[in-house]
């Protein structure tokens, strides 16, 4: 695709049916009070309660991939949606949203990644791991790969690169074949010195690998390849997803890869 701007953003969007996923466990911990559960039968996604000043009890929730904030009445007879400000105008509900809804589905999100259908690149045990999106017809993926390889050839960074095919109309056939592979691995790297590979027919469940592997890349909101995700860690300890959707800059890359470029 066509090359993006350096952009820097948090994956959130997931598909209802995997936000439904999250929100069933917070049923199965709790039955949501009437007018939060009136709201979740509208289709309002519910992943977590905090509390809240004023006998309130606050709800983290999203709808089609938009996060908002529900306060519960301290009679638990009525339920509000918005953002809940201070005497000195601070924001109470942000904190709250990134805590309750961001965190939980950026985890899930980070699961669904790793259980993916991709192919690996780099050392199984470098200190940095990080998922791409690949079409094996996509120019920015093969820009990609060749800038990433100081970082891949030291050791300290494996690609997962997730196979695709949503370019062309080859493009499934082609990342079949890849993954369907004796060696993925070897077939990746062929593809991207120069001896790319055909498009093939492969058994119906390596077909369906690269469905599924497009069906992910729909449900989390994704349009561009190469759309790679790694892990950086908060001022609390605490893990959290970047992405950058097409060929990042050079800044960009070096934030990506988590060091500078290491030196031959």
């Amino acid at each position: 695709m066509l090359r993006s701007s350096t952009l820097l953003a948090p994956i959130l969007v997931l598909s209802s049916a995997l936000l439904s996923d999250v929100s069933a466990q917070v049923l199965a911990q709790e039955e949501l009070p009437a007018p939060v559960k009136a709201l979740e039968s509208q289709g309002i996604d519910i992943h977590g309660q905090f509390s809240a000043p004023g006998g309130m009890r606050g709800f983290g929730a999203s709808v089609q991939g938009r996060e908002m904030a529900i306060y519960l009445t301290p009679d638990g007879e009525h339920a509000i949606v918005g953002t809940l400000m201070d005497s000195d105008g601070n924001d109470l509900t942000k904190p709250q949203l990134d805590e309750h809804v961001r965190a939980p589905l950026e985890a899930q999100t980070w699961a669904l990644l790793e259980e993916s259908h991709w192919i690996q690149d780099g050392d199984l045990d470098a200190p940095r791991v990080i998922y791409t999106f690949t079409d094996p017809n996509c120019p920015y993926c093969q820009q990609l790969w060749e800038a990433t390889r100081p970082w891949v050839d030291a050791g300290k960074v494996q690609l997962r690169h997730i196979m695709v095919g949503i370019l062309a109309a080859d493009s499934p056939g082609k990342a079949a074949a890849m993954l369907g592979a004796d060696d993925p691995a070897a077939a990746l790297r062929a593809h991207k010195r120069g001896d790319r590979i055909e498009a093939s027919a492969q058994p119906r469940d390596i077909e369906e690998h690269v469905y599924a592997n497009n069906q992910l890349f729909e449900d989390l909101g994704l349009y561009a390849t190469p759309t790679s995700a790694f892990q950086r860690e908060t001022d609390n300890g605490t893990m959290r997803i970047e992405r950058i959707e097409g060929m990042p800059s050079d800044e960009r890359l070096v934030e990506m890869m988590g060091s500078e470029e290491p030196s031959s």
